[in-house]
Order: structure tokens, then C-alpha cells, then sequence
């Protein structure tokens, strides 16, 4: 009951990157930075199962950002003339690829990530991928010219690496969405529709994830100006519920999502975020406990997966550990309180 994860990442080790940013600069090079990746990945696997998480993931260690590690094993895509760009409705600007020819993966994404991962842990492994609609946010178009067309070619794309996931051995693949939550007519409109295509043929589990953003100033002043409800949610979780999306993850503890708003997913896993990205306080488990009884008053017990609201890569990696414990902690508890 109640199994625990990760949203996707995990800061990064000051031997490995640059600390505290989202697009950090490596600290090695060749043979020495691939080494590194998955030493700092390992090194993550064992906090995760230290922390009693029940699905491990591989924090994201191998990759600079969670779209542009996908976008670096795309034909078609020009890195070295990135270009200014507001992403997320402008909510911030960033340095961005642009998409010059028709794409085409060069060849596997993370297999090697997913191999490592899956010979180093028993447990369950979760792998996570960006979804169409945020990858399309987070590029400049200089060759589709519609941003719907554009976004089915990289649902392709993402298909086939997803089944390449699946059949080395990873229980769960994970779409981050969070551009889903900023273009809710479109999301319900086709976004969902592009996502089914990234998922077509998977029988391994089928998730997505949706959030506010990781805990960095651009989100945190966003999110103050929503006023007293986040209703995002609403527009879309009606289309995942007619889906074939196996699990929806969403941010909860410290949010203003109506928890109502998870009846509207009823008949799919629910990944509740029960974990604050935005704040260096450690969450006690009493809280986590109570967070999970909330939502169980919309969610099925065998249906709660208590889950960080987003992705840790900014954070200290101090805080970001002692937030892994109490997750564990906190899921105990709550599985001694309500079992």
C-alpha cells in the first residue's frame, strides 16, 4: 500500500555539475563525464533505497536538463545557435535548440541510464521522458511552422524509445507534462491525444506527470499569483481519465489544488505530491500521513502513490536527502494509520 517515488529528478553532486541550476555546466568531459553520470547515479539509487522508496529512479543524473537530455539524440535539432526564448507562456526565458529539419533519434537515448538502473536495484524502476507538448515549449521551430504537427513528430520519437525502456526492463515510463498546466485548452485538446501516441504499444505501466514547476523563483512568483485555487487541473485530468494512461501524478502538500479535483481521475493510479520542491523544510512524516488521509478521501488505497510534487535537481542535495527519508517515513506511517 502506498508505494513511493521520486517525480523524476535529483540534484546533481558538485563533482559532477554546477549545483542549484536547472541547466548546469558539467565538470568533466569524454570517458570521464559518462563515468561520472553514473557514479553520481548509483549514488542516488542507494539514497532512494537507504530512504525506503519502493520505486527507484536514476535522478536524472545523466542529463543537463529533463528535455534537452532527450533533444541531444534528435537529428534535425541545432544546439550550436541557441536562441532566446520565453517557455511556459513566458513565464521565464531560456536558452533554447531549434528544430531546423525533420527530426530523427541518431539512436538510443538512455539505454545505458535504463541498463544501469535496472542492474543495480531490485526494486521497481520508474524512467522518466519529457512529453510532446512541454518538449515543443522548450524549442525554438524554425522548419514545422505548427506547433501540433511538430509535436506528434516528437510523440514518434518518444514511442520508440519508450518501448526500447520497456523492454530493458523498466516497470514504468513517465512523461513530464508540466506544459500542461499552462496550455490547459490545448492539453485537453490534443496534448493528451500526442501523448497517447509517445505511449502506443507500451504494456508496461504509463504515466504522467504534471506540476508547477520545480521550486526556482520564476515558479514560486507564477504560482503567488493563481490567487486561492489551482484549478489548471481541471481542463485536463477529464481527458487522461478517459485515456490509456495508467497513472497522473500531481502536486498537493503546500499547493492550492482543490483535492476534489482527484475525483476526476477515478479509475487511474494517482501519484500525490506529498513532498514541497519549492521549500528547504523537511516535511515530518505526521504531515505526509495526513497529506496521503486527505487524499484518500477522493483516491482508492490501492490506487495512492505518494510522490514528490516535482523534480529535486535544484535543491540542496542535503535537503533534497532528508526529503527522501521523510517520504519513506511519512508512507510508513500513513500505511500503519489507514491500512
Amino acid at each position: 500500500m502506498f508505494p513511493t517515488s521520486i517525480a523524476g529528478s535529483l540534484p546533481k553532486p558538485a563533482w559532477l555539475s554546477e549545483t542549484h541550476k536547472l541547466w548546469p555546466q558539467w565538470k568533466a568531459e569524454g570517458g570521464d563525464l559518462a563515468q561520472a553520470k553514473l557514479d553520481a547515479t548509483l549514488l542516488w539509487i542507494k539514497a532512494q533505497e537507504d530512504a525506503g522508496l519502493d520505486i527507484i529512479g536514476d535522478g536524472e543524473q545523466s542529463r543537463q536538463h529533463f528535455v534537452h537530455g532527450f533533444l541531444e539524440q534528435v537529428e534535425g535539432i541545432d544546439f550550436e545557435h541557441k536562441v532566446t526564448m520565453g517557455i511556459r507562456n513566458n513565464r521565464y526565458d531560456a536558452q533554447v535548440p531549434q528544430v531546423v529539419s525533420a527530426l530523427k533519434l541518431k539512436g538510443r537515448v538512455h539505454g545505458t541510464e535504463a541498463r544501469f538502473l535496472r542492474a543495480h536495484t531490485k526494486k521497481k524502476i520508474k524512467f522518466t521522458l519529457p512529453g510532446p507538448m512541454t518538449i515543443i515549449d522548450t524549442v525554438a521551430d524554425r522548419f514545422y511552422g505548427d506547433k501540433v504537427k511538430m509535436a506528434f513528430a516528437f510523440a514518434e520519437l518518444l514511442n520508440q524509445e519508450a518501448r526500447a525502456l520497456q523492454a530493458e526492463g523498466v516497470d514504468i515510463v513517465q512523461f513530464d507534462e508540466p506544459a500542461f498546466n499552462v496550455y490547459m485548452q490545448d492539453a485537453a485538446d490534443w496534448g493528451v491525444k500526442a501523448l497517447e501516441v509517445a505511449c502506443a504499444g507500451l504494456t508496461c505501466t504509463k504515466a504522467v506527470h504534471i506540476c508547477y514547476g520545480y521550486g526556482i523563483k520564476a515558479n514560486t512568483d507564477w504560482k503567488a499569483t493563481l490567487g486561492d485555487q489551482w484549478r489548471q487541473y481541471e481542463a485536463v485530468f477529464p481527458a487522461l481519465a478517459q485515456s490509456s494512461i495508467d497513472q497522473v501524478s500531481l502536486e498537493c502538500f503546500h499547493s492550492h489544488v482543490p483535492p476534489d479535483l482527484m475525483a476526476l481521475l477515478k479509475g487511474k493510479d494517482v501519484m500525490v505530491g506529498v513532498i514541497d520542491v519549492a521549500s528547504d523544510v523537511i516535511e515530518t512524516p505526521e504531515q505526509i500521513a495526513d497529506t496521503i488521509g486527505t487524499a484518500l478521501k477522493f483516491v482508492a488505497k490501492d490506487r495512492l502513490f505518494p510522490c514528490t510534487n516535482c523534480g529535486l535537481a535544484p535543491m540542496d542535495r542535503n535537503v533534497a536527502l532528508q526529503k527522501l527519508r521523510a517520504l519513506g517515513l511519512g508512507a510508513a506511517l500513513a500505511r500503519s494509520r489507514y491500512a
